[in-house]
């Protein structure tokens, strides 16, 4: 926009300054040649007394004296064919002046000649020709046509650097506005755009910020409602721990621990729709960490219903993501859950971490299953009995890192789900204040 705008006011300038140059460069031609023309003119005017008044010897040597201090020729042909001043040939101009005693100009290729006839001498009619050689008549003028040039040339840069200084400031706030909602895409809802610019962008700044403002209210509000469902189940979690607390022997201690872990899930839920900020944007965790505790978690179920449980993480140091290690987590839960919810007992798993290329990890969950029903992979609907968010969770977490999650079938024919998880992604630097 900034080019366009800069070649718009070059090219408004260019149809201005040859509007407004090429006809005071021809305006300039034609007085250099009218000035010309007037002085021999006046040149010869000023000899028309001489020439019919002064004696040979006086009229000799005035004309001698005229024609050294002219810009041209000037010359002086009497009625007894006697030339003086400069040398001149007898042209049919000054012959037809003598014969009629007709004064004129007459334009000739090498210039323009300027004939006047005296009439009243003894001896005839006498002619006085001034000549204009073409040099003469553009005298000046492609100096003044060069100070024309340069001048248009500095307007022009001069213009050009105006249109710069004026497109950068009408720019930088679209540019501005287009960084801030970046950033909101990428839930970054702190980001505010400054209103600055044309009252226009000035608008568009106070309406992004307003709209910026009401999808946090929003947001809050969708939050409170989550963490208030969520703690409505904190009544049959009490219930169902009453009711293992009536229990003996193993089994309650087992279900008591269960009922726990569910309740500090369900306590984490409530605390994240809460209090869940939006710097989660840049948040970051240790992918391996996450992945080895919650794997763990599994495993105890695993080894109650017969599965067998195998975790591969192929990397030498920590593999950082950009996502929160809770929201990994629900990830890993979604996925291995499915996997508990949609195979029969004992069918084995098995859970891989790779370093991604470019950044972040690969994280993939393969089972030796019937295979993943399409069906599954569309949000909120399911044939097998569950909810059908399971993969839209892991899906989002993937996408909230600038990854994707890709489905195909394992060597097995088993479900086989990867999660490109990206890297971290660094908090812009706000710039320094200026004093």
């Amino acid at each position: 926009m900034r080019r366009r705008l800069t070649l718009l006011v070059a090219a408004t300038m260019c149809l201005a300054l040859l509007a407004f140059v090429v006809p005071l460069a021809l305006l300039l031609r034609t007085v250099a040649q009218d000035r010309a023309v007037a002085t021999a003119a006046a040149d010869a005017q000023s000899l028309v007394s001489l020439v019919g008044t002064a004696d040979p010897d006086t009229l000799r040597i005035s004309v001698e004296h005229m024609a050294a201090g002219a810009r041209g020729p000037l010359t002086v042909f009497l009625a007894d064919r006697s030339v003086l001043g400069s040398r001149a040939p007898r042209t049919s101009a000054v012959r037809l002046a003598a014969l009629a005693g007709v004064s004129r100009t007459v334009e000739r290729p090498d210039g323009r000649e300027i004939v006047v006839a005296v009439l009243g001498r003894p001896d005839g009619t006498a002619v006085i020709r001034a000549f204009v050689p073409a040099a003469e008549l553009t005298r000046g003028v492609t100096r003044a046509w060069l100070v024309l040039a340069g001048l248009g040339v500095a307007l022009l840069l001069l213009g050009l650097v105006v249109a710069d200084r004026l497109s950068r400031a009408l720019v930088s706030p679209i540019t501005e506005l287009s960084a801030v909602s970046h950033r909101l895409a990428r839930a970054d809802l702190t980001a505010r755009a400054r209103p600055q610019g044309p009252p226009e962008l000035r608008q568009v700044a106070g309406a992004l910020n307003h709209l910026a403002d009401r999808i946090q209210e929003l947001l809050r509000e969708e939050r409170e409602q989550v963490a208030d469902l969520s703690h409505r189940l904190r009544a049959p979690l009490t219930s169902l721990r009453l009711e293992a607390e009536s229990l003996a022997g193993t089994d309650a201690t087992r279900i008591a621990a269960r009922v726990d872990a569910m309740e500090r899930a369900v306590t984490g839920l409530i605390d994240e729709a809460r209090h869940r900020r939006e710097a989660d944007a840049y948040a970051m965790c240790e992918a391996a960490s996450a992945l080895r505790e919650r794997v763990a978690f599994w495993a105890v179920l695993a080894e109650d219903t017969g599965r067998a449980v195998t975790l591969d993480v192929t990397a030498e140091g920590p593999l950082p993501v950009g996502v929160p290690a809770d929201e990994l987590a629900a990830a890993v839960d979604a996925l291995l859950g499915n996997v508990f919810a949609h195979t029969p007992d004992g069918t084995a798993f098995s859970v891989s971490l790779a370093p991604r290329t470019g950044g972040g990890a690969l994280l993939t969950v393969a089972d030796d299953g019937p295979g993943l029903s399409a069906d599954l992979a569309e949000r909120g609907t399911s044939r097998g009995g569950s909810t059908g968010l399971g993969l839209d969770i892991a899906r989002r977490v993937a996408q909230s890192s600038g990854g994707r999650m890709d489905l195909s079938a394992g060597r097995t024919g088993g479900a086989r789900v990867t999660l490109e998880l990206g890297p971290p992604v660094s908090p812009p630097v706000s710039p320094p204040a200026s004093s």
